[in-house]
Order: C-alpha cells, then structure tokens, then sequence
C-alpha cells in the first residue's frame, strides 16, 4: 500500500445513489472509448487540408477518443469560430477546459450555457465557484440554489458549498444552522457535522468545532481528512494527549502518516497547527476535493477530474486534491499527466516526498527505467530509512530483473532498521526473490526464513519458501505443509494452487497433482506455465490427448522463449517415464514461486 492508497474521506453511502445520476451532471464528459496514451493529428493532415467546420468538429471529436485533451480543446475553439452558437460545441469545449483546469476559460463559455439553457447544472456549479472564489458570495449562493434540486450530487454540492458562502458573507450562525437542518438526515449528516465543524473553527469556535468534527470521526475513524481535523481541532483547545490517542489509534491501520506526524509535530514544538481550512475558498475546495475522489472511487474517473480540478481552481493549495487528480490520472493510465500533477506539490509539503516517490514509479509506468532509476535513487540517497522510497526503486529493479542492483536496493533500506518487526517482512522477501534469481540460495533462504519469523502467515513467502526446497529435494514434510498453508490461507491464488499441484507432481503423486492443477487452471486460464503444468500431470496419468491439448494451449498464450521450446518438444515426443524430460527448467520461477508484490 502506498501512501496515496491510504484512505483519506468518509464512506459515502448517499453517494452511491447519487452516482447513478452523476453522469448526467456534466453531460458525457471525454465520452467515447479511453485510449492507454496521448496521441495528436498527424501533421502532413492539418498542412495539406486548411481548418473547415466540419474538420475541425470531427479532429476534436478524434482527439477525445485518444484523450489528447488540449489538441481537442483546440479543434472545438476552431469549430466555435465558425459556427458560435453551436450548443454541442459549447457544451464539449466547456467540458473539457474544466477536464484541463481551464476553469476560467470554461466559466466564460458557462455564462453563454445558463443563457441557452438556465437548468445546465454544471455550467451553474461552475458559475458558483466562480463568484465564491472571487468572494462574491450572494451571487455564488445564487447559482449553487439554481443546482439545489437537480439530483443527489448536484444537491449536496449545493448545500455544502452554500454553507462555506454564508460564512464567506460573515453568517457564521446561518451557515452551521443551514448545514444542521440538511444533516437531519441521517445519510447527510456526517458532512454536516464535518464541515459545520470547519466552519466554526475558521470563526474562531474552538469548542464547537471540537464537537462537531468528533460526530464526523466517530462516523468514520479511518478517514485521514477527519482524523486530521479532529486533531487539530483538539490540540487548539489543549488536548494534546486525546489527540496523540486518536492518532495511535488511526496507525494501527496507517503507520506514520505525514500528514499526521507533521501536525503532532508541531504542537510538540510548542506551536498550535492551523485549522485544516484557512478561508472559505479553501472550504469550497475541500467540499469539491471530497466529491471528486468520492465520485472517483466510485469509477466515474472523467467527472471526478472535473471535480477536483474545479478543487484545485477554489484552492490552488489544495494538495489533497492535487494527490488525488494524480492518482486519477494513473488510473487512466494517462502517466505523463499524473507526473506533472505530482510536481506541483509544494516543496515544504508533508505529502511532497509520497509525491516524489509516485513520480519515479509512472516513470516505470512509462518504461522510461532510467528516469525511475535517477529520480528514485535521489530519495534513496537522502534518506535510506524511508523505506517506502526503497521499496519504490527495488521493485522497479526487481520487475525489471536486475536483481542483484535491487538486492543492493533493499539491503539499504534493511541496514536502516534497528529492529524488524512485522511490517518489515516484505522487504527481506524482496530481497530473497532478488538472491534466490541470482543463485544465491543461502542468502534467499535466509531472508526467506526472515519473513516467516516477523510475519508467520505471508502465502507468498510460505509459497516461495516451501516449493524451493521440494525444488532442491529437502524438508520435503515441511515444504508441503508450507505449501498448504499458502493455500488454505489464500484458496484463490491460481499461482499458490500451481505451485502445489507441480510440488505433487514432483514428488511424484500425479493423480493429486491433476487435482490441484485443474484448479490452478480454473483460477488463471490464460498463464502458461500453469497450462503446461497440468499438460505434464496428464501426460503422467495417461491422459495424451488432454496433455495435448493443454500444452497446446500453453503454447499460444506467448510462453517464454524458454518454455516455448520445451513445449514445443514435449508436443513432439511427449515425456519420458520419470516425468522429468524435457520438463521445463526450474518452471515454478515463472509460476508457482510468482514474484509477486504481495
């Protein structure tokens, strides 16, 4: 888990309702299928035929398949020259400035929407946050009633950010009795209680907030927004000892969050940390930032885009919302994108380092190994015990098989802890997948043994563990039962359940090696190696044809080149008596002893 998988706002449930109908709040954002990379126009096309209506509506149309944003917002801007009352180019230019952040640009087009349609709720969500950010609240508030009663969203877009411009216009006692009346019921109040709490700590109502921020927690002690409110919030009326509990409490699920080391950090110092929200546009921000990544999760990626960078416009110092636009980005693939979001995380922030870390892994992401190497291996250098930088460069390392310049990674990182606990076995298994790879057996089986003893239950370093020494013919009693507790505790591995048909298989017991490979099958019917598993099995028990057939099949699901050739041999001339030849080398190293990240 990276620190950008850690969960940061509160379970949703209305939301999930409301998402049914969110679509519709921005209309078909980037509609048509998502493509896995940016492309553009071919040049010789745009140099050899000049700009016409029709041109330039189908190249936008074009660029939004392949999610080349700015090129599509180009190509529309040239079909609205032409043709400037077109609704169907108003809406998809504006929908997509707000997709790259243009919001400023996209306010102007939802000015030109309102007129033509008054109902077009994103163009008046927009038109809201415009005027609340240039603190022009009557206006905004105008705008958010004219979105009040179309939909769940757009209606709890509207209640929250209502209440941040009462208080922005000075109404701190109808801003938290508006935000009371819409928190009577139960499915909206942990956002009433939460930012009514907000908004009394920003007026100086210490004791309030305290309050009402400690109904949102208990609602939701997992969500790291609250958690940071509500301990801040107590450390301002001198409770420093109940919020170092609720911190210890919080990393019993997230160890060492930045955000909350820095906050205790600084009371510590003698200091008392600003509230979590310092202006009403910041308030805003965090009501958009907690929409877009609620929408987000829920898979509605384009609309959550729009949502955080409409956050991000509210509050440029929104860094939740830059981490969480991020992360969206990555989950599109889009990695070019989430690099430069990633960037712009201030120096002095808490979460840059996290930030820095994700930058080198979409350089992996993009195969470009060197940059990932060079970026990652700066933090490493700083800072060898932040051991989420080292397992960042090992993995790429790893993935990549240099294993031996990983290895050296992950010793780094290892050398820096004074005593291993628990949460520390992956990187001794790492490390062993790294010696283990480089014939290094004692120092794998080391690190192996390592694992085991700080985490006795982990199915990968049982698995990894126990199949290397049926591999080598030893501890055979204690390799199986290692086996079979790596599949008892995870029956649906297909790797784990191949891993224990192929150690029957090589002690010789093919009819349970049948058994479990057929169900190593059924859970990862596209791997090879499992295919060609249980083709072995088959071929041993008299089942040709069906042997056949499955290494048939493991022959056209892109094996190694390794493997290929065996198979290939195998279709040939089938297997010899003892079952051994020409049995792929060591083959539970692409699938039984998967080097997985666990």
């Amino acid at each position: 888990m990276t620190l950008f998988d850690r969960p940061t706002l509160p379970h949703l449930p209305r939301l999930a309702a409301a998402l049914l109908t969110a679509a519709a709040l921005a209309g078909t954002i980037l509609h048509g299928p998502a493509a896995a990379s940016a492309q553009t126009m071919p040049s010789f096309l745009l140099e050899t035929y000049p700009p016409s209506l029709s041109g330039s509506y189908l190249a936008a149309r074009h660029a939004e398949q392949i999610r080349d944003v700015d090129k599509a917002i180009e190509f529309y801007r040239e079909a609205l020259a032409g043709d400037p009352d077109n609704k169907e180019f108003l809406d998809r230019t504006f929908e997509l400035l707000l997709s790259a952040g243009e919001v400023g640009e996209a306010a102007e087009i939802a000015d030109r929407l309102v007129t033509i349609d008054k109902n077009n709720r994103m163009a008046q969500l927009v038109l809201g946050i415009k005027a609340h950010k240039e603190r022009s609240f009557d206006k905004a508030r105008k705008h958010y009633e004219a979105i009040a009663e179309q939909g769940p969203l757009a209606e709890l877009s509207s209640a929250l950010l209502t209440a941040w411009a009462m208080q922005g216009a000075g109404d701190t006692n109808g801003a938290i009795a508006f935000l009371d009346d819409y928190g009577k019921d139960r499915s909206t109040a942990v956002f009433a209680q939460y930012h009514s709490g907000l908004i009394a700590g920003l007026a100086g109502r210490k004791d309030e907030a305290v309050k009402r921020i400690k109904v949102a927690y208990e609602n939701d002690p997992t969500a790291l927004r609250i958690v940071d409110a509500y301990v801040r919030s107590l450390i301002r009326v001198g409770r420093l000892d109940d919020a170092k509990k609720v911190v210890a409490d919080f990393e019993r699920t997230v160890p060492s969050h930045p955000l909350l080391t820095r906050t205790l950090e600084i009371a510590e110092s003698g200091k008392q940390p600003a509230p979590v929200i310092r202006d009403v546009q910041a308030g805003g921000g965090e009501v958009l930032y907690w929409l877009g990544s609620a929408i987000g999760r829920d898979g509605f990626l384009d609309l959550a885009i729009v949502y955080l960078q409409l956050a991000k416009y509210m509050d440029p110092k929104a860094e939740l919302a830059t981490v969480a636009l991020a992360t969206l980005y990555e989950r599109q693939k889009r990695y070019e994108q989430a690099i430069e979001t990633y960037l712009t995380i201030d120096p002095d922030s808490p979460l840059k380092r996290g930030a820095e870390i994700q930058v080198g892994l979409n350089y992996s992401a993009l195969d470009k190994v060197d940059e990932a190497r060079a970026h990652l291996i700066k933090l490493v250098d700083d800072d060898p015990s932040d051991l989420d930088a080292v397992r960042a460069l090992g993995n790429v390392l790893r993935r990549r098989k240099l294993f031996l310049e990983a290895a050296d990674i992950y010793s780094r990182g290892i050398d820096t802890i004074a005593k291993p606990g628990k949460e520390h076995w992956a990187m001794f298994y790492y490390r062993a997948i790294c010696y283990e790879q480089s014939k290094l057996w004692a120092k794998a089986e080391s690190d192996l043994m390592k694992a085991l003893d700080l985490s006795p239950n982990e199915p990968d370093a049982l698995n990894y563990l126990g199949y290397s020494w049926i591999d080598q013919g030893i501890h055979l009693d204690r390799a199986m039962e290692m086996i079979r507790k790596a599949v008892e505790l995870r029956p649906n591995d297909g790797y784990i359940v191949d891993s224990l048909g192929w150690a029957y298989y090589r002690l010789g017991n093919y009819d349970e090696a049948v058994r479990h490979l057929e169900r190593a099958v059924e859970l990862r019917a596209v791997d090879p190696i499992i295919n060609d598993h249980l083709g072995d099995a088959y071929w041993m028990v008299g089942r040709k044809l069906e042997a056949q057939f499955q290494w048939s099949h493991a022959r056209d699901l892109d094996p190694t080149p390794e493997t290929l050739d065996q198979i290939k041999r195998k279709l040939a001339d089938g297997l010899n008596s003892d079952g051994k030849i020409p049995v792929a080398k060591n083959p539970t190293k692409e699938a039984g002893k998967q080097d997985k990240d666990g």
